[in-house]
């Protein structure tokens, strides 16, 4: 994290990171009908975690990606936690998507790969 952007983390299935890797590692797409929130997490353990858990049995892959974003843009969305002490996310209302995918910083990077 610098002053001027945080990194943040997203647990993503095979489908999602064709999506972005379409966008050239720019943006994230826009959220389905059922899906009235984006939900970036605050750290690498915690994305790691829902990767492994979550989409390695679901989707029999899942990728860890790292990004940075304003970090003025971001104080305008509460962190909540979700559970544990590293459980921490914000919840970004589905039509904003599009403009937080324009206050993100440089590339959208994978960090981990889970089968």
């Amino acid at each position: 994290m610098t002053e001027r952007t945080t990194s943040l983390y997203r647990p993503v299935n095979d489908k999602e990171l064709e999506l972005i890797v379409s966008s050239g590692y720019r943006r994230f797409p826009p959220r389905l009908p059922e899906q009235p929130f984006f939900y970036p997490v605050t750290n690498e353990e915690y994305a790691t975690q829902i990767t492994r858990d979550w989409n390695v049995p679901a989707y029999g892959v899942g990728y860890v990606l790292k990004f940075e974003v304003d970090t003025q843009y971001l104080t305008r969305f509460e962190i909540r936690n979700v559970g544990g002490p590293v459980h921490n996310e914000l919840w970004v209302p589905a039509e904003l998507m599009e403009e937080f995918n324009d206050h993100i910083q440089g590339k959208i990077e994978v960090t981990a790969e889970f089968r």
